[in-house]
C-alpha cells in the first residue's frame, strides 16, 4: 500500500520552497522518509484507515493487541479451529470487546492456543496525521537533504587544508526523535 506521510505540495509551502529545482530530490526523499517514519515508529498511520487491515493471532492470551493504531472500527473477529483453514465469525459483546487498541475475551478462559486461531479485520490509523507528527516528518526531510549521510569536506578560508568530516552517528536529532518516540508502537 505505502502511501506516504506528506506531499510535495505540503513540504515546500512548510520549507518556503517555490522554484522547482529541488523537485527531483524532494519527489526521491518523500517515500524514503514515509518508510522510515513508518519502520521506525512500527505502524503506518495512514494506510489502513480507508483500507481493512487483516491480523492472525495464536490466542493463548484474554486478549489481542492490534499492531495498528489508533483503531477506527474492528469489522470482525473470528476463530478458525482448523489451522487458519476456515473460520468462524465471534460474536461482538458475547465472545469479545474492543477496548482501545484491543480486542479482549469476555470468555473468563480468554482466547485459547490455537495455531492461526483468530483472525481481526479492522480499520486503523489518522485521516489527517497530527500536527506534531507531520512537523517531525517535515524537519526529517529538511534533515535528510541537508545532511545527506556523505562525506563531507570543508576548507577553511584562507587556508589549503581540507577538513573531512564523517557523518558517522546513527541518532536521529533530538527534536525529532522525541516526535517520533511519542507514536512508537510498544508491544510490551
Amino acid at each position: 500500500m505505502a502511501t506516504n506521510l506528506l506531499t510535495k505540495a505540503e513540504y515546500k509551502a512548510y520549507a518556503g520552497i517555490n522554484s522547482t529545482n529541488m523537485d527531483a530530490e524532494i519527489d526521491l526523499l518523500i517515500p524514503r522518509v514515509s518508510d522510515f517514519v513508518k519502520s521506525y515508529c512500527r505502524k503506518t498511520f495512514v494506510d489502513y484507515y480507508d483500507d481493512a487491515k487483516t491480523e492472525v493471532f495464536n490466542g493463548g492470551f484474554n486478549k489481542l493487541l492490534l499492531k495498528e493504531t489508533p483503531v477506527v472500527n474492528v469489522s470482525s473477529v473470528s476463530y478458525s479451529g482448523d489451522y487458519g483453514q476456515t473460520y468462524t465469525k465471534l460474536t461482538k459483546f458475547t465472545d469479545w470487546v474492543q477496548n482501545g487498541d484491543a480486542i479482549i475475551s469476555i470468555n473468563t478462559t480468554g482466547f485459547t492456543e490455537q495455531l492461526m486461531g483468530y483472525k481481526v479485520t479492522y480499520f486503523a490509523g489518522y485521516e489527517t496525521l497530527p500536527g506534531d507528527l507531520k512537523l517531525g516528518i517535515f524537519d526529517l526531510l529538511t534533515y535528510y537533504r541537508r545532511h545527506d549521510s556523505s562525506i563531507h569536506s570543508n576548507k577553511a578560508p584562507g587556508t589549503n587544508t581540507v577538513q573531512i568530516e564523517y557523518v558517522s552517528t546513527t541518532s536521529l536529532p533530538a527534536h525529532i526523535k522525541r516526535v517520533l518516540d511519542q507514536y512508537t508502537a510498544d508491544y510490551s
